[in-house]
């Protein structure tokens, strides 16, 4: 990330912080992969609950995620319509 733009989320406290080497599309894939699993209906009852609790624990990062890239480019937007035109 560019050092010239803020950190817009580290003032929310109940937000989760991410690991560097956490990755959007990985995470999705391990979602997917849950859900196969899931479905296949070979996991035990007990690996389903689980499994699914992964899977949405998973989710909610994902939804943090792209929550914390659309509030830096809504700042970005608004920054470029703050400068003065040449």
């Amino acid at each position: 990330m560019s050092k010239d733009i803020p950190q817009v989320l580290s003032s929310q406290p109940d937000a989760m912080q991410l690991p560097p080497e956490w990755n959007y599309e990985a995470t999705v894939a391990q979602v997917e992969t849950i859900i196969s699993q899931i479905e296949v209906g070979k996991l035990e009852l007990a690996e389903v609950f689980d499994q699914f609790a992964d899977a949405i624990e998973y989710l909610h990062q994902c939804e943090q995620f792209l929550a914390e890239r659309r509030q830096q480019m809504d700042l970005l937007i608004e920054t470029l319509a703050d400068e003065p035109q040449f």
